[in-house]
């Protein structure tokens, strides 16, 4: 048996986790996706950027990525609104692959883990818009907590 689910109260409806009697404390979130781009996508590279009609794709990915782990409370109905202190979002072609990396920080009493999760992915998601025109064999792979600290417990991916 699982025990009490955090979001449910006790007449087994859906609720918000009360923070109240939480400590702030420091609190820092690393999440990464990876997309598979096909030849043609790849051949689209020119040093570390690809330019469509639309624009810069790295660079616009990451201000969507900001964007969004700053709206993460809009979007996951019960994550607390944070006022995110850093969302640092880096992107790197390797070959046929894009490693996106979303960092964030806040102080706070509750974690970063799904701002940084969701600006990892909506960064993703931008790059798979922007350049759909060339190809729709782009493929989102996994998307991972990398690490996090700062709560109840510590979180390092051993792989």
């Amino acid at each position: 048996m699982m025990g009490k689910l955090s979001h449910i109260d006790e007449r087994n409806r859906p609720t918000m986790v009360d923070v109240s009697d939480k400590t702030a404390t420091d609190r820092e979130a690393h999440a990464r996706t990876i997309i598979e781009l096909p030849p043609e996508v790849v051949a689209a590279l020119d040093g570390d950027e690809i330019t469509t009609k639309k624009g810069p794709v790295f660079a616009t990915a990451v201000i969507a990525g900001v964007m969004a782990a700053k709206r993460t409370h809009e979007l996951i109905p019960f994550c607390h609104p944070l006022g995110l202190e850093n969302c640092n979002i880096t992107i790197e072609a390797k070959g046929q692959q894009v490693i996106i990396d979303c960092r964030c920080k806040v102080h706070h009493k509750t974690g970063v883990e799904m701002e940084a999760l969701t600006g990892a992915s909506v960064a993703a998601l931008t790059v798979y818009d922007m350049c759909k025109a060339m190809s729709h064999d782009i493929v989102i792979g996994e998307t991972r907590l990398i690490s996090k600290t700062g709560g109840k417990r510590d979180f390092v991916r051993g792989d």
